[in-house]
Parts: C-alpha cells; sequence; structure tokens
C-alpha cells in the first residue's frame, strides 16, 4: 500500500457511519413516525419497505465492486447521506411530510445499502487477513454504538426537546438534523484518514470487458443445498422481524391502545440504550462461544437463546408492568437476540467465500434484508387485527419454523473455521 495509517484510525469511524443512517431509516423513523401522528399500518408496511434497497443490493455490488474505488464510494456515499439526513430533517416541519421524508429515506437506504458494499469490499482490501480477524469485533462494536447514538441518544433527545420546546415536529426536526452534521464531520474525516491500498485503485473498463453478473450470482446459488440454506437465512429471524417493527410501537401505544404508553425518552432508553448495550453483551458473548465450541455446536441453543425471550412480549402485553419491569424484560430479549444473532452472522460467512466474497456477502444479506422486510410487512396488517398480545403469541409460534430448518443446513468443519477466522 502507498500509506498505510493504522485500522484504528478508520475501521471504527467508518463501520459507526454504516449504522447510524441503517437505524435511523429502519427504526427510529418508525418512532418519529408514530409521534407525528402516523397510524401503525402505514408504519409497518412502509418502513419495512425500506429494506428493499439492503435486499436487491446484489444487483449492483458488482458494479461496486468494478467501477472506480472502494474508498471513492465510500467517501460520495457518505456526502449524499448527510444531503438525505438534512433533508428527512427539513420536510418534518411540511404539512406532507410523510410521503417527502418516505421518498428521502427511499433513497438513503440505497445510499446507504451501497456505502456498506463499498465499507467491506474496503475493509477486505485494506486490511491483512491477521487485521482482519482482529477487527471483525471492533467494526461490530462501533456499528452497535451507532445504533445507541440513534436509536438511544438521538431518540433520548427528541424526547426531551417534546418537552422543552412542546414542539413535536421540530423536536425530530433538532435530533435528525444532528445526526446529519456527525456523518458531515465524519465523510470529512474519513477523506483524509482512509488509506489508499494499491488494490484498490480506481479501473477503465475496455469496451469488451463485461461485469460478471451471471458468474458472481450463479455461483453463490450453485452452492451445496442452496435451497435449505436460502429457507434458514429467510426463516432464522422470522418471528423477530415481526418483532422488531412492533416493539417501539407498542412501548409508545397508549395502554388503551393495548400498549405501555411509554414516553419517548423512556423508549430511548429502555430499547435503544439499555436494549442495545444487552444486544451488544449477547453478541460478544456468543462470539466466545462459538470461538470456543464452533458453530455446528452452538447453533441450536443460539437460535432458542434469539427466540424463547419473545415470551417477554407476551407477558407484558397481557400484564402491562411497570417501567422497572420494563427494563430487565426488553433487555434480556435484547440479549438473546444479540446471542443468537452471532451464529447467524457467521454463517453467512461461511457461505460467502471464494473469488467473489464481496459480492456474494452482498447476496446473503440481501436474503437476510428480505427475510426482515416481508415480515415486517406482513406485521403490520396483522397486529391491528390481532392485537399485541394475540400478535405476539403469534410472533412465538413462527420462530420454529427456522429453527427446524437449521438441522438440515450444511456446514463443514473447516469452512466455518475460515468464516470464524474472518
Amino acid at each position: 500500500m502507498s500509506r498505510s495509517p493504522s485500522p484504528w484510525l478508520y475501521i471504527p469511524t467508518l463501520y459507526f457511519a454504516s449504522g447510524v443512517p441503517y437505524i435511523i431509516i429502519n427504526t427510529v423513523s418508525v418512532i418519529f413516525y408514530k409521534k407525528l401522528g402516523v397510524d401503525n399500518t402505514q408504519i409497518a408496511v412502509w418502513t419495512s419497505l425500506l429494506y428493499l434497497p439492503w435486499v436487491i443490493k446484489m444487483f449492483w455490488g458488482p458494479i461496486v465492486d468494478t467501477y472506480s474505488s472502494k474508498r471513492n464510494w465510500i467517501l460520495y456515499t457518505q456526502l449524499a447521506m448527510f444531503c438525505c439526513l438534512g433533508l428527512i430533517a427539513f420536510c418534518l416541519q411540511l404539512p406532507n411530510f410523510f410521503f417527502i421524508s418516505l421518498a428521502a429515506l427511499t433513497v438513503g437506504a440505497f445510499i446507504s445499502a451501497t456505502y456498506d458494499i463499498a465499507t467491506d469490499g474496503f475493509y477486505l482490501l485494506a486490511l491483512t487477513p491477521e487485521q482482519q480477524a482482529f477487527f471483525v469485533g471492533i467494526r461490530s462494536l462501533f456499528y452497535r454504538l451507532a445504533v445507541i447514538f440513534g436509536s438511544g441518544l438521538l431518540v433520548v433527545l427528541a424526547g426531551q426537546l417534546e418537552g422543552y420546546l412542546k414542539n413535536i415536529p421540530l423536536s425530530w426536526t433538532v435530533a435528525i438534523g444532528f445526526s446529519a452534521v456527525v456523518l458531515a464531520i465524519l465523510s470529512l474525516f474519513h477523506r483524509f484518514s482512509l488509506p489508499l491500498p494499491d488494490s484498490d485503485q480506481p479501473r477503465q473498463l475496455q469496451a469488451t470487458d463485461k461485469i460478471p453478473f451471471w458468474t458472481i450470482i450463479s455461483s453463490y446459488f450453485a452452492q451445496e443445498k442452496i435451497i435449505v440454506v436460502l429457507a434458514f437465512i429467510l426463516l432464522y429471524r422470522f418471528g423477530e422481524a415481526m418483532l422488531v417493527k412492533f416493539a417501539s410501537l407498542f412501548l409508545l401505544d397508549k395502554p388503551e391502545a393495548g400498549g405501555l404508553g411509554l414516553s419517548t425518552s423512556e423508549v430511548g432508553l429502555v430499547y435503544g440504550t439499555f436494549g442495545v448495550i444487552s444486544l451488544i453483551a449477547g453478541g460478544i458473548l456468543g462470539g466466545l462461544v462459538i470461538a470456543k465450541y464452533g458453530l455446528k455446536k452452538c447453533l441450536f441453543p443460539m437460535a432458542l437463546a434469539l427466540n424463547l425471550p419473545d415470551v417477554f412480549y407476551v407477558y407484558m402485553a397481557y400484564a402491562k408492568p411497570s417501567l422497572t419491569l420494563v427494563y430487565p424484560l426488553v433487555s434480556l430479549e435484547q440479549f438473546g437476540y444479540g446471542f443468537g444473532f452471532t451464529a447467524f452472522s457467521v454463517y453467512l460467512m461461511y457461505v460467502s467465500q471464494g473469488e467473489y466474497k464481496t459480492s456474494h456477502f452482498a447476496i446473503s444479506t440481501g436474503i437476510m434484508a428480505l427475510g426482515m422486510m416481508l415480515p415486517g410487512i406482513v406485521s403490520g396488517y396483522l397486529q391491528p387485527l390481532l392485537g399485541y398480545p394475540l400478535f405476539f403469541s403469534l410472533v412465538c409460534l413462527l420462530t420454529i419454523p427456522g429453527m427446524i430448518v437449521l438441522f438440515f443446513i450444511p456446514l463443514k468443519a473447516e469452512a466455518q473455521k475460515r468464516a470464524i477466522a474472518h
């Protein structure tokens, strides 16, 4: 490489900048739409559709792989994301805020998905295999810190401003505008801090060159037992995908609507701060457990850890516990989610190997996003029909198919060791 600053200088901020837009688009949007008076069905359906760019990013992954450099893609998408968040912040003041902000969120989702492809590719090019293995935990940590920043700090900030300004739209404009400024600062920082790996130079294609779309995609879908693999990716988090779309709505909804009636700041603390800290702790423990015992032995116990705590929401929907009890119940559910999701993440790396591993990983995470989008859309229609108690009971039942499928997925010992190393 022409110059090689320490990865400590840029890997944490790259993945922090990856997490902030994702959590605002897919989680914080649910909260601010609820506070701005949008009904639950519209929130669940339309914000679930925002997963679409992460579903189909496999189709432009080869373009990011081929044109220009990953470094350029990172810098330009960060700048574009700043503009999108600024537009979202501004349009929340308008009477027709929903459609304009939804359009801006959609554009932002495409930009964020592209940034993720470029960042994962840059990670593989700028770091040695040893550094990649070492920093996998660091990048995950800072991505999760971005989640705390978005679903915790920003939501608490908006909640405090709601009380101080007595103006909900203005409160959220300030909070989202603050996140836009943070991304602008990170974009400027990365312009000067990112290295220039020799393998990441812009490449001019000749007229006869072709991007091997079909080769890349067909090589992924030619894997052993690919139907079972796809079923596993789609079903492993099916129940959780339905729950996560309504968790914050349930906490915010008034008791007469079946919810717990928490304030914006309380939701930011319960779900976005303590919940995410528990999620991080579960993920760290999950990584340690897989490293010691191997993925094959851990898959089913970790699937149980992911899915069984969903029953806490059934209890909360029926019992309407006090805030004191809500904190540990939500935290335990998120801890189990983080613990169980680790096995899922490692398996996605396992099925993303070979010459086109950047694009293969984009395909895997795209299918994973589809497994979040479809249940989220369905939940938007089911929850108003069933009410929270029956809805959360159904969520628990829909965790079973994913746990059954995992017994049939292919998993070889050497390959899982490579996946853990990466």
